[in-house]
Order: structure tokens, then sequence, then C-alpha cells
């Protein structure tokens, strides 16, 4: 163990050697990494202990620093561990370096969906506290990962809270991205109502990628439909404006006419690039997968029942959003490695069950949820379904955040630890 200090936190390191396979735990193991951050204040006082769940899938759990909405507020009641879920950060990364070396790839990611995260996560609770329970939070995949802790591992919880995270439990990924499409058509909706100007000026960018050789940082093209992925923010809190103020930067005189500017490219590239968290890529629709149906590039096929998103030129332009494309394994130099992969994940079809409908109607685990009214990323009416389907899952809706809203605001984690005491 590690241990130090900044900020007024105090953070321990722990590695754990976990089974790659937990059905076969004397098979090959991986090294699980998890962050344990207390105050400085409440170093030696015996606070229990949270952990979050980040989401993704494939992102690694937050570094603390000195800010962290959602962190300093659980500081004051808990210590928290930050995991990383397996694949992610420092437990054993998976990208394209890394699964190189493995004779079958596939076989080696579908061990990284939510059953294994669980199973990783009690591993991690018996080491750290023996048989005492934890209070899990689950932001978003996170909340996916919670609802299969409750169906896998209850006696590991004395509470959850989760935000922005109750997914489907019965749905196939069809239905997921069917309602997907429509959120996504109702926030650049918004996004234009907000910047009315830039709809003209999105569909210059689309209109000048079709017509010129335009590339990136790294190298590679910038074709339209890569551009129109740069939706991805519009469920957060602050992705309006973020987009906004990229596209007022985009264009520039050239020697040979208007030129996309150095800025705007590399911006672009920050946002479209998922070299940082190519798992979100590859297991995004394996995560939705259960029943022993292939999710076979839903967004990919449910796309054609919606024109509005057709390459532009007919029509204006619209942003996709959270949908990953059998094309992005072309053009993104991050995911090429990963190609042949993500196809045989697509066409997998024997995935164990995620959720225990049995065990979740009988739930005695307290749990306290967040549903955002207009989340971009978790259909509200699927997340009201799951709820009532949970025994004891009290829910609060909220029209006053955004998807990231308990990084965002730390007054969402405060709501949803006063309604797990019941004070509301």
């Amino acid at each position: 163990m590690t241990t130090y200090r900044h900020s007024g936190l105090v953070s321990t390191d722990h590695t754990l050697d976990v089974p790659l396979d937990h059905m076969r735990p004397d098979g090959p193991a991986i090294s699980l990494f998890a962050r344990e951050v207390v105050a400085e204040e409440h170093e030696h006082h015996d606070l229990p202990r949270l952990l979050w769940l980040q989401g993704g899938p494939g992102g690694r759990a937050e570094r603390p620093n000195a800010a962290g909405a959602w962190l300093r507020r659980a500081l004051k009641d808990y210590r928290v561990v930050l995991l990383d879920q397996r694949g992610t950060g420092r437990s054993a990364p998976a990208d394209r370096t890394t699964l190189a070396a493995l004779a079958d790839p596939a076989a080696h990611l579908a061990h990284f969906r939510a059953d294994a995260i669980v199973r990783d996560a009690e591993l991690l609770r018996r080491h750290l506290q023996g048989d005492r329970p934890w209070t899990v939070l689950g932001q978003s995949f996170g909340g996916f990962c919670a609802l299969t802790y409750l169906s896998l591992a209850p006696e590991g919880l004395g509470q959850v809270f989760i935000t922005g995270g109750l997914p489907t439990l019965t749905g196939h990924a069809d239905d997921v991205y069917r309602a997907a499409y429509r959120r996504t058509l109702a926030h650049n909706d918004r996004y234009f109502a907000r910047y009315p100007g830039d709809r003209q000026l999105a569909d210059a960018v689309a209109a000048h990628l079709a017509d010129q050789d335009v590339r990136l940082p790294g190298g590679e093209r910038l074709t339209v439909r890569r551009f129109q992925t740069m939706g991805i923010n519009f469920g957060t809190s602050s992705g309006f404006d973020a987009l906004h103020y990229l596209l007022e930067t985009a264009f520039v005189a050239g020697a040979r006419g208007p030129a996309l500017s150095d800025p705007f490219l590399r911006g672009v590239d920050a946002t479209v690039s998922l070299a940082p968290r190519p798992l979100y890529a590859v297991l995004h629709e394996p995560i939705y997968a259960q029943g022993g149906r292939a999710t076979d590039w839903s967004a990919h096929r449910i796309r054609e029942e919606f024109p509005e998103f057709a390459a532009p030129g007919t029509a204006p332009l619209r942003f996709t959003g959270e949908m990953i494309y059998p094309w992005q394994f072309d053009e993104d130099p991050a995911l090429v490695p990963l190609k042949d992969t993500a196809e045989r994940l697509a066409r997998r079809t024997d995935w164990p069950a995620l959720y225990d409908l049995d065990r979740l109607a009988v739930n005695e685990v307290p749990v306290a949820a967040a549903v955002y009214r207009d989340d971009m990323f978790v259909d509200r009416e699927q997340s009201l379904e799951t709820a009532g389907l949970v025994r004891g899952l009290r829910v609060w809706v909220s029209d006053a955040h955004a998807h990231d809203g308990v990084k965002a605001d730390p007054a969402v984690l405060d709501r949803l630890i006063a309604m797990g005491r019941g004070e509301i």
C-alpha cells in the first residue's frame, strides 16, 4: 500500500489479484486497483466505506483533486473507495496494445461486464473490511453495476445510491438505442434553439469536410459522420456551451479559401477520439446483452429508422449521441486494431443474465436513485419502469440536472443521502 496527502485528502492505493473468470477462480488472474480516500480531519475515525462505481463502460475511476463536487460531499460521511473497473486505469488496462498480446481478445473481454465488476468489488470489500457491508454510489453505467450487485451479492450492500443509472432490466439493445435516438433528436432541437446561428455553421463544417481532405492531429481524415459524433457531450451540464464555443473557432482564412482551424481540429479530436477509453467503444453494446440475443451493431441498424441523422446534404446536420458504429473501427486509429474483437462481441449470443428479477422484487437493501427528466444517456421511462421492479427503491425525478448532475452539483448526493436516512 502507498499513502499520500494533498488538498486535505489522505489517499491510500490498494492492489488485489482477482480471477479473470470468476467462474474459474483457479484460472488466470488480473490485477485490480483501487484508491481509498478519506478527509484528513477524519483520517483516524472509523467511518463507513462508500464504493464509487464510475460511468462508462471503460471509464477509470476519478482521480481525487481539490475540487470534485460529489467526492467532497461524500467525504463528510464516508471513506470513499475509487475502483478502477477491470480494463481501465490501473486495473489490467485493455487497449490496442495490451489486447494485441492475447490469443483471443474477444473471449478475454467477455469477462469485463457488470457481473465481473461486481464480483471484483466483493473481493475488494472482503479484503478491506471483511464481512461488513458497504455503501455503493453508482453513476450512469455504475448504476447498472449497482443493480447487478443487488442481483448477485446483496449481502455486501448496506445501502445503494444511483445517479442517472437505472437501465432497462429486460429490454434488448435495440430498445435502448431506439429510445436514445429520440432523446438525441430532442437535444439537437434544444441545442439549436439555444444557438440558432450554429445550424448554418455546423452545416458549413459538414460541407467542407465532404469536399476537402481534412486531417486531425493524429493524421486520420475527419469525415462528416465522425464530426456528427460531437453530440456525445450534449447530455452533460456544459455540453451545449462547449460545442458552441468550439464551433465559433471553426473557420479561418487560408491561402486557398476558408479552412478549419487548428484549435477547432484539436478540440474535435479530443472529443471524437476513443484512445483514452477504447473499452467504451468495444463494450458499449455488450453491456446490454442478455437472453441469448446478439447486439449485432444495434445503434448502427436502428439509425436507419431515423433519417434525420442521415449524412447532411439534403437535410440539416444532426449530431449523434451515445452510439457506437462499426465504421468507427475503420476511422479511429485507437480502434482499428480492435475491429475483429468488436465484430466478434457484436455477434456473440451466449451472454449470462445481468439482473435477477426475482431477487430484485424482494430486495431488502435501501436504494435511493436520481432520475433526470431530460437525461440524454439513460431513458427516463425505462428508468422508472425499472424502479418499479426493485422493492424498496425510492426515486427522485429531477428536471434541474443533466446526466452528470452528481459531478456538477453536490446537492444531488446530499439529497440522496437524506433520502437514505429517511429525512426526505
